[in-house]
């Protein structure tokens, strides 16, 4: 990867917050031409800075009114049997993210339901039943104070 010079950064903050914007926009708000805007982007986009574009979406307009964080712990550590477990909450939608952690869990989970009652029947049903769960611990969201507004451009 090459460095990123002040354009490069300022390409990256704006396409993190909008990206939707259109390559003249963009242009415009780093003071370049649009080809040489247009190289840059191709060249972030290839280095693997950005990795993608989507949109962003409110789980309460999509009736998931729950958000679970949950500590996941394994008895046994097995590397084949993290792998499947892996693999099998990459397929499960209600899932939102996963990260193997350090600490007293071996995984940390967000997880959305519809309700409370929805949570529960999911927790018992599914997770509990992911391979090498021996216990799982939830911490439910009161409200979200700060949502992932994008990687900090140092």
């Amino acid at each position: 990867m090459n460095e990123l010079d002040a354009i490069d950064r300022a390409i990256l903050a704006i396409v993190q917050r909008d990206g939707r914007i259109s390559n003249a926009r963009l242009a415009e708000r780093v003071s370049l031409s649009e080809t040489p805007c247009a190289r840059r982007l191709k060249r972030l986009e290839a280095e693997g800075y950005i990795t993608g574009y989507r949109a962003e979406l409110s789980y309460r307009a999509l009736g998931l009114g729950v958000t679970a964080f949950v500590h996941v712990r394994f008895a046994v550590h097995d590397r084949s049997l993290s792998e499947q477990f892996e693999r099998e909450v990459q397929a499960i939608d209600r899932i939102v993210s996963c990260h193997n952690i350090s600490g007293s869990a071996d995984y940390l989970l967000g997880v959305v339901a519809t309700d409370l009652d929805d949570y529960g029947m999911f927790t018992r049903d599914v997770l509990r039943a992911l391979p090498g769960v021996s216990s799982i611990e939830s911490m439910l969201s009161l409200r979200e104070v700060k949502r992932d507004t994008g990687a900090p451009l140092l």
